[in-house]
C-alpha cells in the first residue's frame, strides 16, 4: 500500500505527534508499505529552524526508507494565534498546491490538531481520486477553548469545520476511548471510529538507559530529583509545578526540573525568579534520542495538565516513555490516563491544579527509595506488555 501522511509535525522535532507518526512510518515501512509524509521545516515549539534546514518550497530527505517531503510555510513560534494559524494555514495551501508533485497513493491521513492538514487532505482526496483517513490526537479546537486561548465567532467556525471533516472521512483514528465517546456523542458513527493508542518504542526507553549526569542538566548531585519533560504550553498548568517548588523550597533534598519549551516557559521562568526560587531548574529542550537519558537520571517524572474536563479526555503520551523507562510517576491527570497509571501501579495520581497537595505527595517520596524502585518495576512491566509500540 502506498500511504500518505499529512502533518503539522514531524521528525526531528520531539513534540507528541511528530514521535508518534515517525515510529507509525517506520513500521509501516517494515511491513513492506511506502510511506510519504507531507510537513513543514522543523521549527516547533519556538519558531527557529535547525541547522542542515531552510524554509523552502520543496525539499526532500528520506528517512529509514520513509520519504519526507517538506513544503514552504509561515514559520512562528508557539505563542500567539494569529501567527501560528498563519503558520497552519500555509502549509495546507502550499501542500494543496503540491498536489501535482505529490505521488499518486491508495490512502492519505491528515493529522490532527491543528486541523488544516485535515482540511488539505480533503483537497487532496478530490484532486486525486483517494480516499482519505482523519488522525485525532487531540479534541481540537475543544482544547483551545479549554485554556482561554480563544473564543467567540472564530471558536464556532472551526468547531463546525471540524465536524464537517469528521463527516467527510473515510474513517476517523483517535488516540483515546474518551474521544470516541466524544465524537459518538456528536453524531459520528461508531462503526467509523478506531481507538489507536499512543505507546513507546521499547527499542529506544527501556531501563538499561544510560542516565544523564545530573551535572549536565544543572542540577544538585544528591536529593530528590523531580522532573517534568514536555512541552511548556498553556494546557500543561504548570503554574501548580511553580508553586509545589516555593512550597517546598525550605527543603535541601528534593530539587525540581523543567525541561522544554513553550508558549508559557518566559512566563513561568519569570514566576520562578519572582518567588526566588533556588529548587527549580530550567533547561532547554534535548534531541528527542537524549530524552530516554533525562529520564533515567529523575526519580520521579512529573505528568501534568490544567484541571478541565477536556483533558480528562487525554493520554499523555510520555506516561508511556517514563514507564519504559522505569521511572515512577507523579500523575496529576484525571480520567482515562490515571486509570492506565492506577491500574499498573506504575505511580501516584492525583488532580491537577493542587500546589499544596503535589508538594505533600513529593515530599512523602524522598524516603522511600524502595516503593520509588517497585512502582517503576511494575510500570516498565506494563509498558513492555501494554504499550508497545510494534503490538
Amino acid at each position: 500500500m502506498n500511504i500518505l501522511i499529512l502533518t503539522e509535525r514531524f521528525h526531528p522535532e520531539t513534540n507528541a505527534p511528530a514521535v508518534r507518526l515517525l515510529d507509525h512510518a517506520r513500521i509501516w515501512v517494515r511491513e513492506g508499505h511506502q510511506v510519504t509524509v507531507v510537513t513543514s521545516v522543523p521549527n516547533a515549539p519556538n519558531g527557529v529552524v535547525p541547522d542542515g534546514y531552510r524554509n523552502r518550497w520543496w525539499q526532500e530527505e528520506d528517512m529509514e526508507g520513509v520519504r519526507v517531503i517538506r513544503l514552504w510555510s509561515y514559520v512562528a513560534p508557539n505563542t500567539g494565534y494569529v501567527r501560528r494559524v498563519l503558520d497552519w494555514v500555509s502549509l495546507a495551501v502550499t501542500t494543496v498546491l503540491a498536489a501535482p508533485w505529490l505521488p499518486k497513493v491508495d490512502v492519505i491521513i491528515g493529522s490532527s490538531p491543528p486541523i488544516f492538514s485535515p482540511v488539505a487532505a480533503v483537497c487532496l482526496s478530490v484532486l486525486k481520486r483517494t480516499p482519505w483517513v482523519m488522525e485525532v490526537r487531540d479534541l481540537w479546537p475543544a482544547s483551545i477553548r479549554a485554556v482561554g486561548a480563544m473564543d467567540g465567532p472564530v471558536i464556532r467556525i472551526l468547531e463546525w469545520l471540524e465536524l464537517w471533516l469528521y463527516r467527510r472521512a473515510r474513517h476517523v483514528i483517535v488516540v483515546t476511548e474518551a474521544f470516541r465517546a466524544d465524537l459518538m456523542a456528536r453524531g459520528v458513527p461508531e462503526t467509523k471510529i478506531d481507538v489507536v493508542r499512543n505507546a513507546v518504542d521499547l527499542k529506544v526507553f527501556h531501563p538499561d538507559v544510560v542516565a544523564m549526569p545530573r551535572a549536565e542538566l544543572g542540577v544538585p548531585e544528591e536529593g530528590l530529583l523531580v522532573g517534568y519533560i514536555g512541552t511548556t504550553g498553556m494546557a500543561h498548568g504548570l503554574e501548580t509545578l511553580i508553586e509545589a517548588a516555593e512550597i517546598l523550597q525550605p527543603r535541601s533534598d528534593i530539587h525540581v526540573l523543567i525541561l522544554g519549551e513553550g508558549a508559557r516557559r518566559t512566563a513561568l521562568e519569570r514566576d520562578a525568579v519572582e518567588r526566588s526560587l533556588t529548587n527549580l531548574t530550567f533547561h532547554d529542550y534535548v534531541p528527542h534520542d537524549q530524552i530516554p537519558r533525562v529520564l533515567a537520571s529523575l526519580d520521579l517524572s512529573v505528568v501534568h495538565l490544567r484541571p478541565d474536563p477536556v483533558f480528562r479526555t487525554v493520554i499523555p503520551s510520555k506516561i508511556f516513555e517514563s514507564m519504559a523507562v522505569g521511572i515512577p510517576l507523579i500523575h496529576a491527570v484525571e480520567g482515562e490516563s490515571a486509570e492506565i497509571v492506577q491500574a499498573a501501579g506504575a505511580g501516584v495520581c492525583l488532580p491537577g491544579g493542587d500546589p499544596e497537595r503535589l508538594a505533600d505527595t513529593l515530599a512523602r517520596w524522598v524516603d522511600a527509595p524502595e516503593k520509588r524502585a517497585a512502582m517503576g518495576a511494575r510500570g516498565q512491566e506494563a509498558a513492555r506488555h501494554h504499550h508497545n509500540r510494534e503490538n
